[in-house]
């Protein structure tokens, strides 16, 4: 059993590079779901993931509902900068799926309605920013649920 990151309509190829470099090195299998902001084919991506890509685990759907149709089994637990729930208040398991939305939407209204109950948030200390950076958001949880498996 592995985590999953999956990432709904990401826009900026270097987050999902440096995103892919991260499943990589933490044996955790990267979803895109589409629509896509860039071509698997983009420089930017490739070079943030630099020689990694041909280790990653990566599963691409064309959208949500494709996704959902044939997604592996496991919790989906959502992430959103409005969520009120930290994303240290959860017993991550092994198989858990950390989903996040693009970097300048985040994740649909409908999306953070339909799975409200498994939304979660990173807490920031200031009002200086609206988001974390995506590739960042994404690390931290990660390697909390790592931590707490035991795997790091």
């Amino acid at each position: 059993d592995h985590m999953h990151i999956v990432f709904v309509r990401p826009e900026i190829p270097p987050n999902s590079g440096t995103t892919a470099r991260l499943c990589v090195a933490t044996a955790t299998t990267f979803h895109l779901v589409g629509p896509l902001g860039f071509s698997l084919d983009d420089r930017y991506l490739k070079r943030a993931g630099l020689d990694y890509w041909p280790h990653v685990d990566l599963r691409v759907y064309d959208s949500w509902e494709m996704f959902l149709e044939t997604r592996p089994g496991g919790r989906l637990l959502l992430f959103s900068a409005r969520a009120s729930r930290s994303y240290t208040d959860v017993r991550y398991q092994s198989t858990d799926l950390l989903v996040f939305g693009s970097e300048t939407q985040g994740l649909s209204e409908s999306i953070k309605n339909e799975f409200s109950k498994d939304l979660l948030t990173i807490p920031m200390l200031t009002e200086h920013v609206r988001s974390l950076n995506l590739s960042t958001a994404t690390a931290i949880v990660l390697y909390e649920a790592l931590r707490q498996l035991g795997q790091v």
